[in-house]
């Protein structure tokens, strides 16, 4: 990816645990993910997998799937995305969210048993397009509309 190949984050989610969660103007991130976020599972969260990322496009395409309630946060995603393809990001591939926050991709998100709640065809239907889960790097605050562009791999975080 270049720096021409900008996304943008469409919304920032959070919940008490399982789903769905809900857009707010603008979470912290910190450690172990976004403030006033929480996980009911002991296989969810933690450092490693600190935030969710689900793009916008993969939403449409699960719309023309025929999956209804698709709003930000339906998936248990932390934050939605467009323009970035999530899909062709590798595990240690970071990205600069704004100004200050850099995420660092830990895996591909393996859907589980609870997003049956969305469709019943879940999570099936979801293998292979849940999303992203990444560690934070560098913290700060994220909100809608602020740039997401992949780091070079030898960048470093920014100084607070």
């Amino acid at each position: 990816m270049t720096d021409s190949a900008v996304g943008r984050v469409v919304a920032v989610c959070v919940g008490p645990g399982g789903l769905p969660k809900l857009a707010v103007e603008k979470a912290r991130v910190e450690a172990c993910g976004l403030e006033g976020d929480g996980h009911r599972s002991p296989y969810h969260g933690g450092e490693e997998r600190a935030v969710c990322l689900l793009s916008a496009e993969e939403v449409t395409r699960l719309k023309r799937d025929g999956v209804s309630g698709t709003e930000p946060g339906a998936f248990g995603e932390n934050l939605r995305t467009e323009g970035l393809d999530l899909g062709r990001l590798l595990p240690g591939d970071r990205l600069m969210v704004g100004e200050r926050v850099v995420l660092e991709v830990h895996d591909v998100r393996e859907p589980c048993q609870t997003l049956q709640s969305v469709d019943g065809r879940f999570p099936d239907l979801m293998v292979g397009r849940s999303g992203i889960l990444a560690r934070v790097v560098s913290g700060g605050e994220v909100s809608p509309d602020q740039a997401i562009r992949q780091l070079p791999p030898d960048s470093e975080p920014p100084v607070a």
